[in-house]
């Protein structure tokens, strides 16, 4: 007997909060469920940092202004169930989420 598939969510946000949220909506209807499900798994945070210079005023230093941005990733793996994925389906996605999804 072969073992059951499972299918990869691989989830990123740079808003970290309402990615928890997401990611804990996710996880209670598996839960509730029973299926089987491993993660959610927390990926490396990637920094996109851009430095500009601010305009000069005169003679004297050079001003620098740095911004950031963080990416935050999780992986989950749920075992392939239908009902699963049809109340995952239902599941609103905020608009500041991304998501693959691969079976």
């Amino acid at each position: 007997m072969s073992s059951p598939r499972m299918v990869k969510l691989k989830i990123w946000s740079t808003n970290i909060d309402v990615l928890n949220e997401f990611i804990s909506r996710i996880v209670e209807v598996v839960r509730k469920t029973g299926v089987r499900m491993a993660g959610p798994i927390p990926l490396p945070t990637k920094r996109l940092v851009v430095r500009t210079l601010k305009l000069p005023h005169g003679e004297g230093k050079k001003k620098w202004e740095k911004w950031e941005m963080k990416i935050h990733k999780r992986l989950v793996y749920i075992a392939a169930d239908e009902r699963v994925m049809k109340q995952l389906i239902r599941i609103r996605v905020p608009p500041e989420i991304w998501m693959e999804i691969e079976l």
